[in-house]
């Protein structure tokens, strides 16, 4: 293990006010969304889809790192470059999700456990071979009527720390995932208790694991209430609630928190960061960032359409929710950021620049 790369690695992903974006939605997810906008759900669509993402203009003034997916690492521009070499050549670090998707826990209704440690060894040396830096591995935490439980809760966090523990011996930051979902009517005080009991699990497995903390980004849930839940806290009560949670539960050694958008809107995923910043960011060991997915690319997927004459349109949103989500780690994100642009005007826009 080389500790001085991974720290560097780790480092470099939460730099310069940057964050990660994460277009590492399983094929199956991916047509999904193609589906719902009437996009051909072929494997020349989602190749095209991520075209259009790793050649956005200027994405590397606001996204240090790219989360692939399996067939993603693999693919290539229309003009024979592949797409590491694209995400490399802007200045953003290629990483690669690695788990298999989250499955039944056996004996727990209700509950998941994440799958993949089998043969993880050899697919990290395919994929540090495919020039990847860093990986990825979500668990999922759901709250509801008796769970989760003792059990759910220890079996992800071993499966979070035994994936650490190989990423690192192979050379890469683990990005180590432990969502605690929003769906339901929990409380805000509930996604508290249990964000923090998840938490304090993950990194007790990660010391038992031997997993340097220097060389891990974490990329968690922010606290908050559920979905169906009748409360819904301001933007100041989820950036107390998130971070002190946090001040409780995670080593001061972890040199940043990335947080997953996990369904929300962008703008509300920006707020919530951005007050974070505000109020927290002199004060805190880590640093506070972002690993987004729909909540950096929804609007540029919406506007795409599968269509190629709608690509700069498309790289103009794209860009601009990323740019948001960079201001949001300064603690400068406005609401007057979000102005209203049509797809005419980001035409206009984009060619311009």
């Amino acid at each position: 293990m080389n500790s001085r790369k991974l720290i560097d690695t780790a480092r470099a992903l939460v730099a310069g006010d940057k964050g990660l974006l994460a277009m590492d939605e399983s094929n199956p997810t991916c047509n999904k969304r193609f589906a719902k906008l009437g996009i051909p759900q072929t494997e020349e669509t989602r190749r095209a889809y991520r075209e259009m993402i790793v050649t956005t203009p200027d994405l590397g003034e606001s996204i240090s790192g790219a989360i692939l997916y399996d067939e993603t690492i693999r693919q290539k521009k229309k003009d024979g470059t592949s797409f590491v070499k694209a995400i490399t050549n802007a200045g953003i670090i290629p990483g690669i999700k690695v788990d298999t998707g989250a499955k039944a826990l056996a004996g727990h209704p209700g509950e998941k456990i994440t799958e993949g440690l089998d043969g993880l060894r050899d697919r990290l040396a395919e994929y540090i071979q495919m020039g990847a830096r860093f990986a990825k591995w979500r668990a999922v935490i759901a709250i509801s009527d008796g769970i989760p439980s003792p059990g759910c809760i220890e079996s992800n966090a071993n499966a979070l720390a035994r994936y650490a523990a190989l990423c690192q011996e192979a050379g890469l930051v683990p990005l180590v995932e432990p969502e605690v979902l929003m769906n339901g009517e929990h409380t805000l005080e509930q996604c508290s208790k249990v964000t923090e009991e998840v938490l304090r699990a993950v990194f007790d497995q990660l010391y038992a694991q031997g997993v340097m903390l220097e060389g891990v980004i974490l990329k968690p849930n922010m606290v908050l209430p559920g979905l169906n839940c009748p409360k819904q806290e301001s933007l100041d009560v989820v950036a107390n609630s998130t971070v002190m949670c946090f001040l409780r539960a995670v080593p001061a050694a972890v040199p940043g928190i990335a947080f997953l958008s996990g369904g929300q809107s962008g703008e509300l995923a920006s707020a919530r960061l951005n007050a974070m910043n505000i109020r927290f960011r002199s004060r805190i060991p880590w640093a506070l960032a972002f690993s987004f997915a729909r909540a950096i690319q929804q609007p540029a997927l919406q506007i795409w359409q599968g269509q190629q004459v709608n690509v700069l349109a498309a790289q103009h949103a794209l860009y601009h929710r990323a740019t948001c989500d960079r201001a949001a780690r300064r603690g400068e994100y406005s609401a007057a950021m979000e102005v209203a642009i049509g797809p005419e005007q980001h035409h206009i826009t984009q060619a311009s620049r």
